[in-house]
């Protein structure tokens, strides 16, 4: 298969909302610790502590999310750069660094939302209580 000018073109719409959502993720994060610092202050639960500790790791993954998918967005643009200049083998290697990248960042993606069900379990056990 010939790789066009369009196909890393393609990537560009799907990695911008792609990082769309993680900042909607992110913004939504920063939010909730805020909320749950000052709960936390108050009244020092084991229940908010086990949400912190389980933010803080989704904040870590969110960041890497976020990374990758810029990698994976720099690779198209050399890769389109690349095609331009038509340097076919490194277009071709580079576009595949790209498409990994996005794998990448999808499977961390995966990953913080397996993490924020079992925050939310958290909070269901205590309310159970």
């Amino acid at each position: 298969m010939e790789l066009t000018l369009g196909i890393p073109a393609l990537l560009f719409p799907a990695i911008s909302l792609t990082m769309l959502a993680y900042n909607a993720r992110y913004l939504a994060i920063a939010a909730l610790i805020r909320q749950l610092h000052q709960k936390y202050q108050e009244t020092e639960s084991v229940s908010i502590g086990l949400q912190v500790q389980k933010l803080r790791r989704r904040l870590t993954i969110i960041k890497n999310m976020q990374a990758t998918a810029i990698v994976s967005f720099l690779l198209a643009v050399i890769t389109m750069t690349l095609i331009y200049a038509e340097f076919t083998f490194w277009a071709n290697l580079i576009f595949s660094i790209s498409l990994f990248a996005l794998m990448i960042s999808l499977v961390l993606s995966l990953i913080e939302v397996q993490l924020s069900t079992k925050a939310l379990e958290i909070q269901l056990k205590d309310m159970e209580k």
